[in-house]
C-alpha cells in the first residue's frame, strides 16, 4: 500500500479535483421559447399563457413547451406546441420557429439543441387575437396583409 502512495502525485492531495456543474431549469428554456416565439409573428402559445407570461403573471407551468435535457451529451431537447395564423405557410414557419429556438436556446445556455419538434394545435381565425412581434395584440384582420 505505501508502495501505491509513492507513485502518486503530492497535488492530487493538495489539491483535490473541482468539479464544475451547471444546472438549468425547465422555467429557464421555457422563458427563453417564449421570449423567442414572441418574436415570430403569425404563432401563438395555448390558451394565452404567452401573454401571461410576458405581462410578467405567476404562472406554474407553461401549456405548450416541454423541454428535456440529456446531462451526459450536453443537450436539450423541445417540443413546442402551438397556434399558427389561418393563411400561413406550415412548413415555412415550422422552419423559421425550428431555425430561432435552436440559435437562442443554444446563444442564451451554450447546450447543443438536439431536436425542435413543433406541433400546430389549432388556426387562428377571423376575430381572435395573436401576439405581434412588438408584444402587443392584434386582430387577425390586420395579419392579412403582413403575408
Amino acid at each position: 500500500m505505501f508502495d501505491q502512495l509513492k507513485n502518486m502525485d503530492a497535488r492530487e492531495v493538495e489539491l483535490p479535483d473541482t468539479v464544475f456543474v451547471r444546472d438549468i431549469e425547465t422555467r429557464v428554456f421555457q422563458g427563453i421559447v417564449l421570449q423567442t416565439l414572441a418574436k415570430i409573428s403569425g404563432v401563438g402559445l395555448l390558451e394565452g399563457n404567452l401573454f401571461d407570461s410576458l405581462l410578467g403573471r405567476e404562472i406554474e407551468s407553461v401549456k405548450g413547451i416541454y423541454v428535456e435535457q440529456d446531462q451526459k451529451k450536453h443537450s436539450v431537447e423541445i417540443r413546442v406546441e402551438v397556434n399558427i395564423v389561418y393563411g400561413v405557410s406550415i412548413p415555412e414557419k415550422a422552419e423559421e420557429i425550428q431555425t430561432r429556438l435552436v440559435e437562442e436556446v443554444s446563444r442564451w445556455t451554450g447546450l447543443h439543441v438536439a431536436s425542435v419538434h413543433v406541433i400546430f394545435k389549432d388556426l387562428i381565425t377571423s376575430g381572435e387575437s395573436v401576439l405581434q412581434p412588438d408584444g402587443t395584440a392584434s386582430p387577425i384582420g390586420e395579419f392579412e396583409g403582413a403575408f
